[in-house]
């Protein structure tokens, strides 16, 4: 029997350390041989923490939610006394979270324990890249890639063999593979968990990609607010290096690589290849014009190749099962899976990962689980700030990259943010702008100033002082601001607004010439007032931070509108529906 406890970012956040420890306790404490162990996230971010139980003939038990106060149980009836704790095992219908995916990217995430490379070679780790590197040709190892039909899983969806063979293709003897895992968009987390849960996949196809082009470094760029996954990162690199899988004459061949880590300040332009390559060189990360790609002239004006953590983790896979095994999953034009980070207004959120051409209602419902509280499903931000919102009227939309891109929106990295009937669409849009804005290098003048004027124009209508014109005048600005800017972020920053604008026009108009909002979120639009429901119990009161609210015991309340700054603590602690929002 063993014992293994969910240690990525999000169980560690629930509580999973001092499970473990006291997991460790108990066991010590018993005298028992039971050996306890830590792997990453299995995706089920909303139940951790995990703490799976293998018994002598391998089969799973996983407890979900487990606090240390629970930990004894589990160990005095389960482990001990081989007596599962029924209570507190998954449930059929959040175990349906996990079986309704395909997992390649994640098909190790939650599994094995990341920093033991013998759990990853023991499940076939690194046997790609012993036969890519002794036995198949770099043109053999782009054709396989091609067949696969791997796109570039970071935004754009490039295909992936055409930019490998870019690099083979131009020549001199120092060439270079980068992996941007400068994951920045809000609400995704989809490269953490791989580099937190499986990092020799991501190093596996990094040898993989930089034989099939001749590099002789490969480096990471991963951004510094993941101090987890990097220390991983730098346990399996140091592995991989003991095992002669980086280094000098990998598995006795004539290829020579290895891999360094650099940690990014999280500037979110440094997404974008060329600013990565800057802030990669010591240079503040800013874009630069293209052509030449970095295929041609990237890090330090040598050939460079750069795709993202996901991209990377399809390869291994792919040379042991197939190119062709590959392009079975997806649709024609869009293969393979994709992992998506489900975030917001929804029931489960976590990690999926599913076959390119799914419905946004597969994902959102069947395996997501739903809206929170069942309330109305109103739209979908795909893309991250670089997206677009989705409206619940094209739920049925498959998700292939043509299929997003018609919708105004992107498939982008993976990110989806849901949102109920509650959400405001022009606050919703103002947050993304204000994110771009904000992460703007400022070297073009359309992006730098372009995204402030719309952001004070977006601000300026969610209190309540829009105008006439003002929808005009931000479609105007955002068409400017996409076709006046260098790189990716002001191409795609006004996206949030263009989709809002297209599919929620009358939000806007509401704000604007109602002084309504229609979600009734935004402070500057909405009032607080008590109805007859109320008992008189002093809840509200006693919560008001500024004594907005008076009234006597066992009588109706009254609220000072001057006082009130609409913070809807007294909507929270009222017990009958005393509260009204306007």
């Amino acid at each position: 029997m063993r014992i293994v406890v969910g240690e990525g970012s999000c169980g560690v956040a629930s509580g999973a350390k001092k499970t473990q420890t006291e997991i460790e306790r108990l066991l010590a404490a018993s005298n028992s041989d039971v050996k306890t162990s830590i792997t990453g996230c299995v995706g089920t971010c909303f139940i951790e923490p995990i703490v799976d139980v293998y018994d002598d003939d391998n089969k799973l038990y996983r407890y979900v939610r487990v606090q240390p106060k629970m930990a004894e149980e589990i160990v005095s009836e389960h482990v001990l006394g081989n007596k599962p704790v029924e209570k507190y095992l998954i449930s059929e219908e959040d175990n349906n979270f996990i079986t309704k995916q395909t997992k390649i990217v994640l098909k190790n995430c939650g599994i094995i324990n990341p920093e033991d490379i013998d759990e990853y070679i023991e499940i076939g780790g690194y046997s790609s890249t012993e036969r890519v590197v002794t036995k198949l040709t770099p043109d053999d190892v782009i054709n396989e890639i091609k067949n696969s039909g791997l796109r570039g899983r970071g935004g754009a969806g490039f295909p992936t063999w055409f930019k490998w063979n870019a690099a083979k293709n131009n020549g001199g003897t120092e060439k270079y593979i980068v992996c941007n895992a400068d994951e920045g968009d809000p609400g995704a987390f989809m490269d953490r968990s791989v580099l937190e849960g499986d990092p020799h996949s991501l190093i596996e196809g990094m040898i993989i990609g930089g034989y099939s082009m001749g590099a002789i470094e490969g480096i990471i760029y991963c951004r510094a607010e993941y101090p987890l996954a990097i220390k991983r990162l730098e346990i399996a690199l140091k592995q991989a290096r003991e095992r002669g899988y980086l280094g000098e004459n990998i598995f006795g061949s004539n290829y020579s690589f290895d891999i360094r880590i650099k940690a990014g300040a999280g500037a979110f332009v440094c997404g974008e290849e060329t600013a990565l390559i800057a802030s990669l060189e010591g240079e503040r990360g800013m874009p630069r014009l293209k052509p030449p790609f970095p295929a041609q002239k990237g890090y330090w004006q040598k050939p460079t190749n750069i795709n993202n953590v996901e991209t990377y983790a399809n390869v291994a896979w792919i040379f042991q099962n197939g190119g062709d095994k590959y392009a079975e999953y997806g649709t024609e034009k869009s293969k393979g899976t994709k992992v998506f980070a489900l975030a917001g207004k929804i029931k489960k959120g976590g990690l999926v990962e599913v076959p390119m051409g799914l419905t946004l209602k597969d994902v959102i419902f069947d395996i997501g689980g739903g809206i929170k509280g069942d309330k109305k499903f109103k739209a979908v931000q795909m893309g991250g700030p670089s997206g677009g919102c989705i409206p619940a009227s094209l739920v049925d939309t498959p998700v292939t990259y043509e299929d997003i891109t018609k919708t105004g929106a992107i498939v982008g990295s993976g990110g989806m943010v849901v949102m109920d009937e509650d959400t405001c669409m022009v606050d919703m849009a103002r947050f993304f702008l204000d994110f771009t804005r904000k992460e703007s290098c400022g070297k073009c003048t359309y992006c730098r100033i372009g995204t402030k004027r719309m952001l004070e124009i977006l601000e300026r209508i969610t209190k309540g002082e829009g105008k006439d014109g003002d929808i005009e005048l931000l479609l105007e600005l955002a068409e400017k601001i996409k076709e006046g800017s260098m790189c990716g972020l002001g191409q795609t920053a006004p996206n949030p607004v263009l989709t809002t604008i297209k599919y929620f026009r009358n939000e806007y108009e509401d704000h604007i010439y109602k002084k309504k909002c229609t979600a009734r979120t935004c402070k500057a639009l909405i009032k607080f007032t008590i109805n007859d429901n109320c008992t008189g119990c002093t809840l509200c009161s006693r919560s008001c931070p500024t004594d907005a609210i008076t009234g006597t015991l066992r009588e109706q309340h009254t609220i000072n509108q001057d006082l009130c700054i609409q913070c809807g603590r007294c909507e929270e602690a009222c017990n009958f529906e005393a509260i009204i929002r306007e």
